[in-house]
């Protein structure tokens, strides 16, 4: 048996992680109208900078928009990119060496977080161009950066982030592209705000039956789509009480796969790019062994396929599936007696050090 709660009251459309993540295409609209001017600045210090390498900083869902800019400055701008632990500097006080030829980009919803502020301080001393993400501008980790960008997600009440983590992606995109001159990519973006409205009108609840009794599963990604895949990993585990696990699709054959059978689902979230070869025969072998596949953005005869938009840039194909998942992802917590947006045991800002 499954989670012996029993469904709640509460519509979904009433929670705020629903309405919240409904205003994403709105949030696009925003960024698009006002970060022209810092994105142009921005890509001409970075060009003028010709970074050696990045170094991301995050933790929780802004550590999964870390994922994206990983992949998508190493497949775009061929510069390497590595997670910086903040431990390293908040707990153990490294005295770092010269970092003058790297990106330190640090991305937090609240700003407030204590190891991400030193973090950021302890690389700014050390010569690289700190650029900080954040949706409340006036923070002390807005203030410990060289640059800092304003998500303009607006408040989100909901423990749970949604918009503010798509408003994460799409600024990496759009700093990507203003670094880059990417006008493909530049295009694409402009796009966002119909795409993400799109994305939200998809139906996804034909998996609600698969977890609705489910205690544990794989959520699969590949590449740009491994961040989406973390994400939905970790809304499953705090609204709904799921042990899901997120792993690169690459990974999940050296050992890990051994646990999926009848009792053990996989969601994959395919790329659109060549990253997405692997998957149909990877959910083949999941049904060969009484697993449950269920796959957006890809095929394969008798997995479950959820709907996506077609067509579109890889840069935004998590963007859109993860936009489409929120919305699974509130009825499911109600469905399985949550309350989706005072997740058991969380707080909005986490204080670590």
């Amino acid at each position: 048996m499954g989670n012996e709660a029993q469904p709640t009251a509460i519509s979904p459309e009433r929670t705020l992680i629903h309405q919240e993540a409904a205003e994403a295409a709105e949030v696009a609209e925003r960024q698009l109208g006002g970060l022209r001017d810092t994105m142009r600045n921005l890509g001409f210090r970075l060009r003028a900078l010709d970074p050696l390498m990045v170094l991301t900083c995050a933790r929780g869902s802004s550590d999964h928009a870390a994922t994206y800019a990983k992949y998508l400055i190493e497949t775009r701008a061929g510069v390497p990119v590595a997670s910086f632990a903040p431990s390293t500097s908040s707990v153990y006080r490294t005295a770092w060496r010269p970092l003058d030829r790297a990106l330190f980009l640090v991305i937090s919803q609240s700003g407030r977080s204590p190891d991400l502020i030193l973090s950021a301080q302890a690389a700014r001393a050390a010569g690289a161009l700190v650029v900080a993400i954040v949706n409340e501008p006036d923070t002390p980790l807005a203030q410990a950066a060289d640059v800092a960008i304003p998500m303009l997600a607006g408040p989100e009440r909901s423990v749970a982030a949604t918009k503010s983590f798509i408003a994460s992606l799409l600024i990496i995109g759009q700093v990507v592209a203003a670094w880059r001159e990417d006008g493909e990519l530049g295009d694409a973006l402009g796009a966002t705000p119909t795409i993400l409205r799109g994305a939200w009108a998809l139906d996804w609840s034909a998996a609600l039956p698969v977890l609705r009794d489910a205690r544990s599963l794989y959520v699969l990604g590949r590449g740009l789509t491994l961040a989406a895949a973390q994400e939905a990993a970790l809304k499953l585990k705090e609204t709904c009480g799921i042990h899901a696990e997120a792993a690169s699709a690459a990974e999940v054959k050296h050992g890990p796969m051994a646990l999926v059978g009848p009792d053990f689902p996989v969601l994959m979230l395919a790329p659109n790019d060549a990253g997405d070869a692997l998957l149909p025969a990877l959910a083949r072998d999941f049904s060969d062994r009484g697993g449950c596949v269920m796959m957006a953005g890809a095929e394969e005869e008798g997995a479950l396929l959820l709907p996506v938009l077609a067509d579109l840039h890889p840069a935004l194909a998590p963007i859109a599936a993860i936009q489409s998942f929120y919305r699974l992802a509130a009825e499911l917590s109600i469905m399985r007696g949550f309350d989706p947006d005072r997740p058991p045991h969380l707080q909005k800002v986490t204080q670590t050090r």
